[in-house]
């Protein structure tokens, strides 16, 4: 595993596509027995080098129900991105993920991540790719039917501050869907 993470960690296979140049941002260990996978790095988190270090990173804790320390244990909780280097910005925020990541890297991590228990599918990009033909018309509809695809994943929209517009016209979400998150996660003590 951590020859993989050295591999990944040197990539430059899109840096002629990345404003700030390279920089994957990626963790995890055979031991994870839970994989976080999300959309790219923003800036914040390019810049600090730490995955889900930001606003969404804590959204994201708070809906878990975990802290920063069990959250970092890479034995406990893979961080793996459909794009592992910030994307650049587009005109209503960061662009999406960059395509090459996911099919160039994540079979590789993830066949060798064999206690993970559950995969947690954060945004559309992931839940798309994921759960392919499964996966509902909109972000809103997948996440509705999150019971749809356990035990194996389980479907979120993305912890971003944007989205609390989102989640005041989704009531459901927090009052539904949540407290499964953590029933589910607290299931694996961590």
């Amino acid at each position: 595993m951590k020859k993989l993470l050295d591999d990944i960690y040197k990539c430059t296979v899109c840096s002629e596509h990345l404003p700030l140049g390279p920089r994957p941002i990626v963790s995890g260990s055979k031991k994870s027995s839970i994989v976080i996978i999300g959309q790219a790095p923003g800036t914040v988190v390019h810049r600090t080098g730490v995955p889900w270090d930001d606003k969404s990173g804590e959204n994201l804790r708070n809906w878990l129900g975990v802290d920063t320390t069990t959250f970092y244990d890479a034995d406990k909780v893979g961080l793996v991105p459909m794009g592992f280097c910030y994307p650049g910005r587009g005109k209503s925020g960061d662009l999406p993920p960059r395509k090459e990541c996911a099919p160039l890297w994540h079979d590789l991590l993830l066949n060798q991540m064999k206690e993970v228990k559950l995969t947690i599918l954060v945004g559309k990009y992931a839940q798309d790719y994921y759960l392919k033909e499964k996966s509902k018309r909109t972000l809103t509809e997948t996440v509705k039917n999150f019971e749809e695809y356990l035990p194996d994943h389980f479907v979120l929209p993305h912890p971003s501050p944007r989205n609390n517009i989102w989640q005041a016209k989704n009531e459901w979400f927090g009052k539904e869907v949540l407290p499964v998150l953590k029933e589910k996660i607290n299931s694996l003590n961590l």
